[in-house]
């Protein structure tokens, strides 16, 4: 027995290392081949042939490598769960159906997965000289098999049993059945099913994933559409750069890039009442822009930032309230991920949504550090004298982080290169930052780094694509016609609509992650949108100041959750902490949905 076991131990390292291994290489390339075809381009060679495509088809890749990772680690995003917390849930009585449902989703979409690739494998199409389309596409059936299988070895021991009988049960109903069983009683069996294993714990691609399968089911649309909507999607043009802009943005938090930042806000804002705040408030946006999750911003920051907030006798409740508001700043700026899912999803030029989203941006930004400000007077705090030379001095050696948004900027509005060419020259440049120039990170501590961040990225991306298949099911059943109709026959007026549309959206934010949420409401509210008139790089920036609110949205914000597990603080505690910061951001919201004008000013000239 003893000899069994080590063998199997001996089985899942090798297991875990090829999964490491390959989902480093993946990332790696992804970072590398837009960066040598940028520069074939400035100097007049040939680049590899088809490397765009192959990017695109990386990105399926790093999805579910990432996703069986996130899986192995308990880190796929729940609604009872954030992404960032690691929580061990397997000896809880109630989660065992969770988990359960779980694994037998997973299986039916590895075999929906498998049921596409069969059927592309039937009628090849080369997606490079020599490589198969369908070739890439195995990913996905292996991705769902590993993924619930990580889901199955975390319970097997003690929930075996009733693993086998849902699975029976589950199988039976979905792929058992003739046409006489295709009634509603069923549907509305398995949707409950769903529902009660999403409050359970269950992964939130679980649960879009099984209810797109079971409606396509009902419907009699074969199941491997879910799968067939997953590649259109997660193969996009433009989706790469989550994957790159999101690594870029975990190197920098890994290395010593918020040191210095921190020094440098000090010197140069340190002399204003709130300086500190002031500083707080840069800092996070700062990242939470570059690494598009705001829970990684309260985790990486939240130790350092609130010592610092105490020291100089800020109060508690408010040290907490802005660290937290803070983390989900950002996400207007270039290069915000839900911007490029949003143009994404609605086809509206992503270019356009980041000039669009730069004022509104900064008047959210002003009106979180203004509080800080206030509360700088109130607490009568010291003020930081401004030594011109300390400030230079700090600045200078901060120089290669702190330009980096300008380095950005340039690419993706000079017209120079390409968005997932600025994503791969990012990540490249701040490699080369990190380890050549400050030293902070050594080469042997990047393969962590990048595992961390394609855990989060597999997490995101899973997401998206079994949310596209809901989506399309949405859409095959003309849902956002309907819901169109009704707007008409309901609703006269533009700003009423946009009224109901804040509403819908703050519901929306605390219920959802953000890059679902983008999936499955965009194609729902963008006509309604185009029918009053609404101009849509507008409705897309309403719609991301919306959902970066909907963080902090009572009673499941994810920032709430996020907060109270970094500082160790009850719920309770965090809403009060954050309530002054809610009504702020409420008004900067409400600011840009009535006034058109803060979005569009630079996009019109």
């Amino acid at each position: 027995m003893n000899i069994i076991q080590k063998l199997i131990h001996i089985g899942n390292k090798l297991i875990v290392r090829s999964e490491n291994g390959i989902a480093i290489l993946v990332l790696l390339s992804m970072a590398s081949l837009p960066l040598f075809e940028a520069i074939g381009r400035i100097f007049n060679f040939q680049g590899i042939p088809g490397s765009s495509v192959i990017v695109q088809h990386l990105t399926l890749w790093i999805g579910f490598l990432g996703a069986i990772i996130a899986a192995r680690e308990n880190r796929l995003l729940s609604l009872t769960q954030p992404v960032e917390i690691q929580i061990n849930k397997t000896k809880d009585s109630k989660f065992w159906f969770a988990q359960s449902m779980a694994f037998i989703i997973c299986m039916i979409l590895a075999y929906a997965s498998f049921l596409l690739v069969k059927t592309e494998s039937e009628y090849p199409r080369d997606l490079i000289p020599g490589i198969s389309v369908w070739l890439v596409q195995v990913i996905m059936p292996i991705g769902f098999f590993f993924i619930g299988l990580e889901i199955f070895r975390k319970n097997w021991r003690e929930r075996i049993f009733q693993i086998i009988l849902l699975l029976l049960f589950v199988l039976i109903m979905t792929f058992g059945f003739s046409e006489n069983f295709q009634i509603p009683i069923i549907l509305w069996i398995g949707i409950i099913a769903l529902v009660l294993a999403l409050i359970l714990g269950a992964p939130i691609f679980i649960g879009l994933g099984g209810l797109a399968v079971l409606l396509f089911w009902y419907d009699q649309v074969p199941i491997a559409a879910v799968p067939a909507e997953m590649y259109r999607i997660v193969v996009s043009p433009t989706l790469p750069t989550i994957p790159l802009f999101t690594l870029a943005g975990y190197i920098l938090a890994q290395g010593g890039a918020s040191k210095r930042l921190i020094l440098v806000f000090q010197n140069w804002f340190g002399w204003i009442p709130g300086g500190t705040p002031v500083m707080v408030t840069l800092l996070c946006g700062f990242f939470t822009t570059l690494t598009g999750g705001s829970g990684v911003t309260i985790l990486a920051l939240g130790g350092l930032l609130l010592p610092m907030l105490l020291s100089e006798k800020y109060p508690t409740q408010f040290s907490i309230g802005l660290i937290t508001v803070s983390g989900s700043l950002g996400l207007l700026f270039p290069p915000s991920l839900p911007a490029i899912i949003y143009g994404v999803t609605a086809g509206v030029p992503i270019n356009k949504i980041f000039l669009a989203g730069i004022i509104p941006g900064l008047l959210i930004v002003i009106m979180v550090a203004g509080w800080g400000v206030r509360q700088g007077y109130i607490s009568k705090v010291a003020r930081r004298s401004f030594l011109p030379k300390e400030a230079i001095d700090s600045f200078l050696k901060a120089k290669w982080e702190v330009f980096l948004p300008a380095f950005i900027l340039i690419g993706i509005f000079g017209g120079f290169t390409t968005l997932v060419e600025v994503a791969s020259f990012t990540v490249i440049y701040v490699l080369i930052v990190e380890i050549f120039v400050y030293k902070d990170l050594k080469l042997k501590e990047i393969p962590k780094v990048i595992i961390d961040c394609a855990s989060l990225v597999g997490g995101v991306l899973i997401i998206l694509g079994v949310a596209m298949g809901f989506t399309s099911y949405l859409v095959d059943a003309q849902i956002p016609l309907h819901a169109l109709d009704w707007v008409r026959e309901n609703i006269e007026s533009k700003y009423v609509f946009l009224f109901a549309l804040n509403i819908l959206l703050l519901i929306v934010g605390c219920l959802m992650d953000i890059f679902s949420a983008i999936i499955v409401i965009v194609p729902l509210i963008k006509p309604m949108g185009a029918h009053f008139g609404i101009d849509p790089v507008h409705l897309a920036v309403i719609f991301i100041a919306n959902l970066e609110l909907g963080y902090l949205t009572p009673p499941v914000g994810m920032n709430l959750f996020l907060s109270a597990y970094r500082f160790n603080k009850s719920m309770p505690q965090v809403y009060k902490a954050t309530l002054p910061f809610f009504i702020i951001l409420l008004i900067a919201v409400l600011i840009i949905t009535y006034v058109p004008a803060f979005s569009l000013i630079l996009f019109n000239n």
